[in-house]
């Protein structure tokens, strides 16, 4: 016998060799049916999977994360047999589970896949899982796949193989196909009710611009389709929310071939609203104790080579820029960190000096390729609200509990609350991949854990997704198409303050090293904003908006009155402009409500008489007649319901 423990704690025996799909009809036969994917002790394993030793086992459903992952993962290999059927000389790559759905990239030699032949591969595709076709993993010897991909004169296939070894090596399979899998499968085809092909595009093989350039296939299928259908009405919407619709609509920013692809220029109305979310985030900042200092938007490459960036990033990034003096050289600057060790390196200081926290909304330069740019959400030229805090180790928990506090608070603000915490550590196959030593990343990564468990914070545990210099808590925030971003972030650093020699003076008198705390609530303000145009289809907090109320006089007549409210209004610290232009108020009505500006404020003869105003909000219509006096008190009230306080 074995002994299970479910997520509730709930310990259940059964005989040995019993599968997951048994542990779920032991719970119910109705959730049994809904089961179809499970994880074993950490590991993605099928429903039918043996088990063969006590331990923690998870059931999922399609409405879970790792379910999804699993149906769309196998409705991957679905698609590739329906392609394959199209076009039987095609190579096979790779067919990941995304967040939304699935792709496969596959070589096509001179033939090309194109929206037009969208609904055959779809319908194919159907046909292939309604034959109910059991998923299989079947364990195979690497001579034994060799000799198969070899054979079928795929070089991509090959190339993964010898990458593996002997006896971590599976195949799956399903109908008449078999594909190179880890595993991780939904019982059999006929639970995929519903598929759409969405889009195809270009990929290089491995991501590398110097290798083949594959056709990638996206799609997204699901068991019911029902379910397919809400989902391309919330697509529908999310193109009428899409940032980059949005930012032109509302006059935010653009881009410039000229200029250069990923970096957006602001235009008047973004350069305001990024200004009105840095001085709100300045203002939270000083209270909590930052000091706000400035750096150059480059340094020596030296600076770089120093931190470790230079080794981690710098064959991806922007190239040295060489002045006319020899061997020196500079680089766009890609993070603040380095800049900030210096500033803190400019005097001593002793441990009652500490903490000490430095913000700054620095600029940084990373290259990404033309393929990754996407809206303000991948660009090439960002700004971060970065902030280094130096302390003792004791201090730490204290500190980064503090920055959880301001995330939360700037998260509240702004009205994100569909978001999760993720604790983002090291992934211990691949330790080349970051700097320092065993001992320290263990203290960094519990502190960060220990942290989020105090404050009450929902999180899961990621591993490979730590920084290179420390493990880090990211905040990931859905957007109107549940895709998730990972916007604020919390870093807890032991490496940096050794490579860059900082140190205090401790109370025995003796020198001691500080630890580091990166965080940026915002994340990048690009992104930031981006993901919060998204989320509000550009009706922003009040507070935050460009332009909260536009004053709409019948004629030219009621010119002068407008002014006169106008100034009141901006006497008041209200942003107010006036429609001066001469045409119908119902026109001019239906420009505010597309401009998405809150307060339309009707200016006529009456009003003009009675020293009034008519009122009326965006999407709400008449709110009735007020003094100016009273609805300068409404902006206000209305302010102060979405701005809280830190």
């Amino acid at each position: 016998m074995i002994k299970i423990t479910l997520p509730d704690g709930t310990i259940k025996e059964f005989a040995t060799n019993s599968t997951p799909m048994d542990v779920a009809k032991s719970i119910s036969e109705g959730f049994a049916r809904n089961v179809i994917s499970a994880n074993f002790n950490e590991t993605t394993v099928e429903t039918s999977t043996p088990l063969t030793t006590d331990g923690s086992l998870i059931l999922y459903t399609f409405n879970d994360d790792g379910g999804k992952k699993a149906f769309w993962h196998s409705s991957a290999h679905v698609l590739a047999e329906a392609i394959l059927s199209f076009h039987p000389n095609a190579k096979l790559t790779i067919g990941p589970a995304i967040d939304n759905g699935f792709y496969y990239d596959i070589d096509l030699g001179n033939e090309v896949i194109s929206d037009k032949d969208f609904k055959q591969i779809e319908t194919k595709f159907l046909e292939i899982a309604r034959g109910k076709h059991e998923f299989s993993l079947r364990s195979v010897s690497k001579d034994e796949a060799l000799e198969l991909y070899k054979k079928e004169n795929n070089p991509y296939k090959v190339e993964l193989i010898e990458n593996l070894t002997d006896g971590e090596i599976t195949f799956c399979d399903h109908s008449n196909f078999t594909d190179l899998c880890r595993g991780g499968h939904i019982p059999n085809t006929g639970i995929i009710k519903a598929i759409k092909i969405m889009s195809v595009a270009g990929a290089y093989w491995r991501g590398d611009e110097k290798n083949n350039q594959l056709t990638r296939v996206y799609g997204i299928s699901f068991p019911k389709q029902k379910l397919l259908t809400e989902y391309l009405e919330l697509l529908e919407e999310a193109k009428k929310r899409d940032h980059r619709k949005l930012g032109k609509e509302l006059e935010l920013f653009t881009f410039s071939s000229k200029v250069g692809q990923g970096l957006p220029l602001w235009l008047p109305k973004g350069a305001a609203l990024r200004s009105r979310l840095q001085d709100f985030l300045k203002v939270a900042q000083k209270k909590a104790g930052y000091q706000e200092v400035m750096t150059p938007h480059i340094g020596q490459k030296e600076l770089y080579v120093t931190s470790g960036h230079y080794e981690k990033y710098g064959e991806d990034s922007f190239q040295a820029i060489r002045t006319p003096k020899m061997d020196e050289e500079f680089l766009l600057k890609p993070m603040n960190c380095p800049h900030h060790c210096e500033i803190y390196n400019f005097k001593p200081y002793s441990y009652k000096d500490l903490p000490v926290r430095f913000a700054e909304f620095g600029t940084v330069y990373r290259y990404e390729q033309s393929g990754e740019l996407h809206g303000l959400t991948r660009v090439r030229g960002f700004t971060q609200d970065d902030a280094h805090i130096f302390c003792t180790p004791e201090q730490l928990d204290q500190e980064f509990k503090e920055v959880i506090d301001l995330v939360l608070y700037v998260f509240g603000s702004l009205g994100f609350e569909d978001f999760t915490a993720q604790v983002s550590i090291r992934d211990m196959e691949k330790l080349d991949k970051y700097i320092g030593d065993a001992e320290t990343w263990e203290i960094a990564e519990k502190a960060i854990i220990s942290a989020a468990t105090d404050k009450g914070l929902d999180f899961v545990i990621e591993e490979g997704e730590a920084a290179f210099y420390g493990p880090k808590l990211d905040f990931m925030v859905k957007d109107a198409l549940g895709r998730k971003w990972q916007l604020g972030t919390i870093q807890v650093d032991y490496n940096l303050p050794k490579r860059f020699d900082l140190t205090y003076k401790g109370a025995d008198n003796k020198l001691h090293r500080p630890v580091m705390i990166h965080r940026a609530p915002f994340g990048s303000m690009e992104r930031f904003i981006a993901v919060l145009l998204e989320n509000t289809g550009g009706n922003f907090p009040l507070w935050l908006t460009p332009d909260q109320v536009i004053l709409l006089p019948i004629s030219d007549k009621y010119q002068k009155y407008s002014e006169k409210v106008l100034e009141s209004l901006e006497n008041s610290e209200i942003r107010a402009l006036v429609d001066n232009r001469s045409e119908k108020t119902g026109r001019k009505i239906r420009d505010a409500e597309v401009n998405k500006i809150p307060f339309m404020v009707i200016v006529g003869e009456k009003e003009e008489k009675d020293g009034t105003v008519s009122v009326r909000k965006h999407g709400e219509g008449d709110l009735g007649t007020f003094t100016i006096k009273e609805f300068i008190s409404l902006i206000k009230t209305e302010e102060s319901k979405t701005l809280k306080k830190f």
